[in-house]
């Protein structure tokens, strides 16, 4: 009998969690991440400050569960465009940027919570780091398939030959990919991520206002050429 009150608590601190991080994430989208205040929430939910504490115990731990859900839903978007093998490369890399392009559309202020402006004061913790590689992961998953298939031409290294501290850099990424990428073509892949990222962000951040007309074809334009480019493939 004792373990039916204790998962009925479990459970109802779960839902009164979940009913939290909502309240928060509705705060990004009202205030930005800067202005999150637990005691803010506590009053939206009809809730005592020490209540919610008592959940959350600083602005910060909220924080990051917001950030862990996000970085999860989008390295669960990532992974599921990826796990994806119909086509060749480009078209799965397509595939996986459009997927990143498409969550950052429906959830703008989760992506500028992770990729946007640091909040001022907070530092992420060490609990953020397998959620937030997920993406990236992911996506060099692919290059690393298409590696495997014999995808990735003989092409000379990129231009500049890499500095040792990016070398050393690069064997951590590839322990931590668990698939063995030569340097120049891993370093390709990074490179092509972090476009993919900040092309998103610069579309998302209204940079491209009064200027690209058709800020979707040319993501997707981009996301070819950049494909192309990580498999040596040419320019056309």
């Amino acid at each position: 009998m004792t373990g039916v009150p204790a998962t009925a608590r479990a459970r109802a601190r779960a839902e009164l969690t979940e009913e939290i991080k909502a309240a928060g994430r509705h705060q990004l989208a009202a205030v930005g991440a800067s202005e999150l205040s637990l005691r803010a929430i506590a009053r939206e939910l009809g809730m005592v400050s020490s209540a919610v504490y008592r959940y959350f115990p600083s602005r910060d731990d909220l924080l990051t569960a917001l950030l862990v859900d996000a970085y999860d839903a989008l390295g669960a978007a990532v992974e599921r465009a990826a796990a994806d093998r119909r086509g060749a490369f480009e078209t799965r890399w397509v595939r996986v940027a459009g997927a990143v392009h498409g969550w950052a559309a429906e959830h703008p202020h989760e992506w500028a919570l992770l990729y946007g402006s640091p909040v001022p004061g907070y530092r992420a913790p060490r609990d953020t780091v397998p959620p937030a590689a997920r993406p990236p992961v992911a996506a060099l998953g692919v290059v690393a398939d298409a590696v495997a298939a014999g995808e990735v031409s003989a092409s000379p290294p990129i231009a500049a030959p890499l500095p040792r501290p990016v070398r050393a850099d690069l064997a951590r990424v590839r322990a931590g990919l668990g698939r063995d990428l030569p340097d120049d073509v891993l370093a390709r892949a990074v490179y092509a991520w972090t476009q993919v990222i900040g092309a998103v962000s610069f579309e998302r951040f209204g940079h491209y206002a009064n200027v690209v007309e058709a800020p979707g074809d040319l993501f997707a334009h981009q996301a070819r050429f950049t494909a192309r480019w990580v498999i040596g493939a040419g320019r056309s």
